[in-house]
This record gives C-alpha cells, structure tokens and sequence, in this order.
C-alpha cells in the first residue's frame, strides 16, 4: 500500500479515539448488566487492539512523509476554536453540575458526548478549512 498518509485521515481518525472512549465510558458507569455486555466488551478490546495497531502504522508513515505546512497552520486555528468551545461546554456542564441539575454519571455521559461530538466539528471544520485554503 503506496498511499500517503494526509492530515486529513489522521484527523478523521480522532472521531474513531472519541467514539472508543464513549464505548468505554458506558462499560465502566452502566449500572445493569446483560449476558451479551460481555461479547460486546470483548469486541470492542479486539477492535481497538487491531486499530491501534494500525493507526501505529499509519502515524509512523506519515512522519516519514513531507509535510504540508498549511494543512498544519489549519489544524492549529480548528484547535483553538476547539479549545473555546469545550471550554464553554465544560463551564456549562460544571455550572449545571453545581446547581444539582444533573448528577455524576450525566456529567459524565455528557463530557463524553461532548468529546465525541468536538472530535466530529473539528473534522468538518479542518475539512472546510483545508478545501477552501485559508
């Protein structure tokens, strides 16, 4: 497999880091417990062995491969505005967790959906700003 590795597939693959880490988080603040959590738990441990490994892979390639030294100034100002906008929502969830509106395990869930969801805007903002060559 002769394909470069773009910043835009490294990226991407951070939706994949979230998406693991909300499987994660339900499995360890469920507070039920079916027969079939254990095959779903035992998937999920191969699938990220297996993609770990590779993204491994692709990561070792593409710091062999030349940079693209715009793509990069985008990923910095997509960062920041990331930056500004988990730290809204966490003073949201903080704020929201200090009146008693919700408790521990949905300030949980929902600094982990907001995880999630910044990893997919991040996606779709560095995307547009690459496109467009700002």
């Amino acid at each position: 497999m002769k394909t470069k590795v773009t910043l835009k597939e490294i990226v991407g693959t951070k939706i994949v880091y979230a998406m693991l880490l909300a499987c994660y988080y339900w499995m360890w603040a469920r507070r039920d417990w079916q027969d079939y959590y254990t095959t779903i738990q035992d998937m999920l441990v191969i699938f990220t062995v297996i993609f770990f490994g590779l993204q491994a892979i692709r990561i070792w390639k593409y710091s062999k491969e030349e940079k693209d030294e715009l793509a990069i100034q985008n990923l910095r100002r997509t960062d920041a505005i990331g930056l500004k906008i988990m730290v809204a929502a966490a003073a949201v969830i903080a704020f929201a967790c200090a009146l008693r509106c919700i408790d521990g395990v949905a300030a949980g869930y929902a600094l982990v959906g907001l995880i999630l969801l910044l990893a997919v805007v991040r996606f779709v903002i560095f995307c547009v700003m690459d496109s467009k060559g700002v």
